[in-house]
């Protein structure tokens, strides 16, 4: 249902935004100026790709995530600590009101964890070997609930969508950008000139990076959803104490590879103009909005 509703609201904007233009007699504009587009038509073709890419994605988000990271499933547990990680899982699920996600463990020893899947009901949370290994029992479950708290807020879907979202208006921005300066600039009459293929791909880096900030400040800012999910599943103190533990630990720290970045507990700290481009607040930052109940 949440992606059936986002989706229709997706479409509902970009029926909005191709009436906009045309109301504004945008297309006349171009028109005029000898630029041949059908606005319309680019963008039902931009929204498409843009949002079937990431939800082709989002489905096989299980599956990428196994092979990418090695993640070991637990069907049956072999000893004491997979047997504990699973009940402790299913403990945490019940309470958040989800299904129980698949339980895995991945080949890192430096401490991570992370959470996807397309649906809150048939989802993914494994933990790094190392974590597993080294972190207190009661972190680990602090950190287990943070990752649930993901799969309960539907974070890995509404990330996705978003995505899409961005991509659309991305691949359509620069196409329109691209089609001007072919025709206006290039006076390329009839079909496409290099004009056009150059500045589409130069405008689509660039608007890409732009569009990406806001992909990333939406993902740090359900991190802090994810810590209080965390911390009413398995208690502020040890939710904060996990998140100090890995603060300690950020030398050894594996990043997640890909996509998959997001959905880890945390990453590797970013400074100045870089941390516009990071998934995860500073650990400090997200400590101190635990402690004052933020």
């Amino acid at each position: 249902m949440r992606i059936l509703l986002f989706l229709a609201t997706n479409f509902a904007v970009l029926i909005l935004v191709g009436t906009i233009f045309t109301m504004l007699g945008f297309q006349g504009i171009l028109a005029e100026n000898g630029v041949d587009l059908d606005l319309k038509a680019l963008l039902v073709f931009c929204g498409l790709f843009g949002m079937g890419g990431s939800l082709i994605s989002l489905f096989l988000s299980k599956w990428m995530a196994k092979r990418s990271t090695g993640t070991y499933i637990i069907e049956t547990p072999r000893n004491r600590d997979e047997q504990w990680l699973v009940d402790t899982v299913a403990e945490l699920a019940g309470e958040a009101g989800i299904g129980m996600p698949e339980v895995g463990i991945f080949p890192s020893e430096g401490p991570n964890a992370f959470a996807t899947g397309w649906n809150k009901n048939a989802a993914l949370v494994a933990i790094s070997a190392g974590m597993l290994k080294r972190f207190p029992a009661n972190e680990i479950r602090a950190v287990i609930g943070h990752e649930i708290g993901h799969v309960a807020n539907g974070d890995m879907v509404t990330l996705t969508l978003i995505q899409g979202v961005v991509n659309t208006f991305v691949m359509f921005l620069a196409r329109i950008i691209g089609h001007t300066v072919d025709r206006v600039v290039f006076k390329t009459e009839r079909g496409y000139g290099i004009g056009y293929f150059i500045v589409t791909i130069v405008a689509e880096i660039l608007l890409g990076i732009l569009a990406s900030m806001i992909v990333f400040k939406f993902s740090r800012w359900r991190e802090y959803r994810a810590d209080k999910a965390g911390a009413k599943l398995a208690g502020r103190g040890d939710m904060i104490a996990a998140l100090e533990r890995l603060r300690g630990n950020q030398n050894v720290q594996q990043e997640l590879p890909g996509e998959l970045t997001a959905f880890g507990i945390s990453e590797s700290a970013k400074q100045g103009i870089k941390a516009l481009f990071s998934s995860h607040p500073p650990l400090e930052q997200r400590i101190a909005a635990l402690r004052s109940g933020v």
